[in-house]
């Protein structure tokens, strides 16, 4: 499976560590970036090209990862065909997927150890979208938002 994965310096370290971790589980990883460490970096620079490269390969996820998770899930929610979530919990991240079809996963860098994070990720990739025609109605209602500006 291929896995676009991007962060800010708060997540370098754990996104070097599952870059690692998802490679050596088979996956072919491709990393947006940063590649060193600046405390001053920008999240989004990161992010974003990490959801473009999601958004336009179907069957592909991403990882975007900061000290809270919170800007890069935003930055990536911005990029049309993302349906990135927070998660903070193995329940969230089955829940991502299987009640939002998510294809982005944020993670908190500062917040979890990166043992929960394989775990959460772990979960993310191995949880089914449900396919529920209520799921599906909502997320088309997101959808036709995202490219029309009506929820219909």
């Amino acid at each position: 499976m291929r896995i676009h994965i991007g962060s800010d310096h708060a997540g370098l370290e754990l996104k070097n560590a599952l870059s690692a971790y998802l490679t050596g589980k088979g996956h072919e990883v491709k990393d947006h970036g940063p590649f060193e460490y600046d405390a001053l970096d920008d999240y989004p620079v990161f992010c974003i090209p990490a959801a473009q490269a999601t958004a336009a390969e179907p069957g592909s996820f991403g990882i975007v990862i900061g000290g809270s998770g919170n800007g890069e899930q935003m930055a990536a929610n911005k990029v049309n065909g993302v349906r990135a979530a927070l998660v903070w919990s193995l329940e969230t991240a089955r829940l991502a997927r299987e009640h939002n079809n998510a294809n982005v996963i944020s993670v908190g860098g500062r917040l979890h150890s990166i043992e929960d994070c394989q775990s959460f990720i772990d979960a993310f990739l191995a949880t089914p979208f449900s396919g529920d025609e209520r799921h599906i109605r909502r997320i088309n209602q997101m959808s036709n938002f995202e490219t029309t500006g009506e929820i219909k």
